[in-house]
């Protein structure tokens, strides 16, 4: 597998793979997921690595983290969506991210990709992916902040100018039905502070060391505005928390 690079090349291909999202989302998922798991084996020894992919979708993920030689287990609540529609979903079982079906410290990297703005409780998400990771491994949680341009989805970027509710109702008068994605129902309105808040008090708990804060798309030059409070709501894109799990006393 090649090593990550964050590179401005790599900005722009993932940039053009996004573009076709709607239209060709077996090329946009394959090429996220690559990238993916090399971002993360930047962080992680991959090879023989038990991960948990919560939010994890139809396969794309799953292909790529086996490629890289780790055990993938995928944690869904549309996993029967995805099977009747013919997508690959071994390894993957049906539950929520904020009750997580998995021992307590059994995982050595719990991975989540664009799930946590679609939680109407981060925080017991951020909980239960911490709880599963063992002593030394490591969390990685990515997400979209509310305020970034495609904070809305589909319904982005006029939720900056509308809010979400009539940003909500532009789409509807447009395409003549609700967006897959709604604000407060399918879609929460959280925050790059909000995330980071919890990280800062599970770090004083003694549960988890921070290990990066970024944006996960951006070239490497550019990833000091994840540490900007406000410039990082709405330049990030995508907002990207590494945790390392510590061993606490009992």
């Amino acid at each position: 597998m090649a090593p990550h690079r964050a590179t401005l090349s790599r900005s722009i291909s993932l940039f053009q793979a996004f573009l076709v999202e709607q239209t060709d989302p077996d090329r946009f998922y394959s090429v996220l997921a690559g990238d993916s798991v090399r971002q993360l084996a930047s962080y992680a020894d991959l090879d023989g690595a038990r991960v948990l992919d919560v939010g994890g979708g139809p396969g794309y993920f799953g292909t790529e983290f086996a490629k890289a030689g780790a055990t993938y287990h995928g944690i869904d609540p549309a996993v029967g969506d995805f099977a009747a529609a013919g997508a690959e979903v071994c390894g993957m079982v049906r539950g929520s991210g904020t009750a997580l079906p998995i021992r307590t410290g059994s995982i050595d990297v719990c991975y989540s990709s664009n799930v946590l703005e679609h939680v109407a409780d981060p925080e017991a998400m951020l909980d239960e992916m911490v709880r599963v990771t063992r002593p030394g491994g490591i969390v990685y949680v990515s997400y979209t902040p509310w305020l970034s341009p495609h904070g809305g989805h589909e319904t982005g970027p006029w939720h900056l100018l509308l809010g979400g509710a009539g940003a909500r109702r532009r789409y509807v008068r447009r395409n003549g039905k609700e967006p897959k994605n709604r604000i407060g129902e399918t879609l929460f309105a959280i925050s790059a502070a909000r995330s980071m808040r919890w990280a800062r008090a599970a770090r004083r708990a003694g549960d988890v060391a921070v290990v990066d804060v970024l944006p996960r798309y951006h070239p490497g030059w550019a990833c000091w505005v994840a540490r900007v409070p406000l410039l990082r709501e709405a330049l990030t894109w995508n907002f990207t928390i590494v945790l390392r799990r510590i061993e606490t006393s009992e």
